[in-house]
């Protein structure tokens, strides 16, 4: 299982983030590759979200479903078709961290587990002569400035400033 966690301090309070997190299609807005979020439901458990990306010559659509959640710390999800992963927000107070000025401090983690061979070569119309190990080891690097580019637009968008974020990035295996 490759895995990708990232990491940063948002100055609001638990619920004020988790309600945020929560409007997953807004997503869209915040990564060059993802280009539509539909989905049926609204964020509880069950709730289902169709994911569309583009990349390169390629473009996919994920099924994702929302496992459980805990609010206003946690939302967790799995992939239902064509690759196995499994991923969550985890917004966790810390107010001891907040700086002078702001009353409240929490950690908001998004982590991604995913199996890069349990996807199945049919699953992409792949060009000719272009193969799916090839296309996954040039997706891993991209999934992590994804992660990365999220997580500094939702925090500019959900504390209403742009600001330095300073962005806690951990992949496995290291390779990535």
């Amino acid at each position: 299982m490759d895995e990708v966690e990232v990491s940063t301090v948002v100055y609001l309070p638990p619920e004020e983030i988790y309600e945020f997190l929560v409007d997953f299609p807004r997503y869209a807005e915040y990564s060059k590759h993802l280009k539509e979020v539909r989905s049926e439901g609204e964020g509880s458990p069950g709730t289902m979200y169709y994911i569309t990306f583009a990349w390169w010559k390629l473009a996919y659509t994920a099924h994702s479903r929302v496992t459980d959640v805990d609010p206003p710390e946690r939302i967790d999800w799995e992939l239902t078709k064509d690759i196995d992963a499994t991923g969550y927000w985890l917004i966790d107070p810390i107010p001891e961290e907040a700086p002078a000025g702001e009353n409240h401090a929490c950690r908001v983690h998004l982590y991604i587990g995913f199996d890069p061979h349990s996807a199945d070569s049919n699953t992409l119309d792949l060009p000719r002569f272009v193969s799916l190990d090839w296309v996954i080891e040039k997706a891993k690097p991209i999934i992590e400035r994804e992660a990365r580019r999220i997580v500094e637009r939702i925090v500019a968008d959900i504390e209403g400033r742009h600001r330095e974020v300073e962005l806690a990035v951990h992949t496995t295996p290291e390779s990535i």
